[in-house]
């Protein structure tokens, strides 16, 4: 399923999520619950709820949500988790932890104890766990730390969100390969971006572009999540500026299609 991240349009109000996404050529909507997202987790007795509802009743779903969920201590990680499971909403993402100072093994520890916590409530709601790679100094920027993590937990309770455009600025030509053929046993849900190298005076940066343009090979990626009968949902982050934002997205979603009737001919 071909899905609109809802940070993309975040000036929409959640109640046109559905509407748009339609008009802009998507399948569905990965909502954001979090604070600044489109539904403030400490308020989703009413809101989130609603938010489903508004997209369903354009003929879209939600396959997932992105959340900034890393702690069991958040007093909004069951209601969150509680409606969207009772929603049949299957998948949600977890938010980031940043290694900070502490030793990389103890560091690890530390998200797993976390995750220890979190995911008995997940079970309980009926809704998995999807742990993100996010390239800097963020656990499971390069997809062996997640693993590393989450391989204890039963993949029915835990899997990977994969980023190719994340694990390619974190492990450069060959490391998203590599790192992609290790999260697919238990990959849930693939978040979809592109980005090139640019010069900024003496220094290198990321330039995310749209979907084609840049180093992300999706040739390859969709042609490996094919050969292993992946069938979860594809987020489409839209990260850069266009100056027809609606058109670019639209593009986006048209891109993404095409690949997938390549990738899996006949769908």
């Amino acid at each position: 399923m071909v899905c609109l991240h809802s940070a993309n349009i975040a000036r929409a109000p959640y109640f046109d999520l559905g509407n748009i996404a339609a008009q802009l050529g998507y399948e569905g909507v990965d909502i954001t619950v979090m604070i600044g997202g489109h539904v403030d987790p400490r308020v989703t007795n009413v809101d989130l709820v609603r938010a489903f509802e508004s997209v369903r009743g354009a003929g879209l779903e939600v396959p997932m949500i992105t959340t900034a969920i890393n702690t069991p201590a958040d007093p909004t990680v069951y209601p969150v988790l509680y409606l969207t499971g009772h929603s049949q909403i299957p998948l949600f993402r977890l938010g980031l932890w940043q290694y900070g100072p502490q030793q990389i093994d103890l560091r690890l520890a530390m998200v797993r104890q976390d995750l220890s916590r979190i995911l008995p409530i997940a079970q309980q709601c009926g809704i998995t766990a999807m742990f993100p790679n996010r390239a800097g100094g963020y656990v499971g920027a390069s997809t062996w730390d997640a693993e590393n993590v989450i391989a204890s937990f039963d993949p029915r309770m835990v899997g990977h969100c994969f980023d190719p455009a994340e694990a390619m600025i974190e492990g450069g030509l060959g490391g998203w390969h590599t790192a992609f053929r290790l999260a697919l046993p238990r990959l849930k849900s693939i978040s979809l971006q592109d980005f090139y190298w640019e010069k900024s005076g003496p220094a290198w940066g990321v330039r995310k572009c749209p979907l084609g343009e840049g180093m992300v090979d999706f040739g390859k990626l969709f042609d490996m999540a094919a050969t292993a009968k992946f069938t979860g949902p594809i987020s489409i982050r839209m990260d850069y500026q266009a100056p027809d934002a609606f058109g670019a997205m639209t593009r986006d979603a048209e891109f993404v299609k095409a690949q997938i009737q390549r990738a899996w001919p006949g769908r």
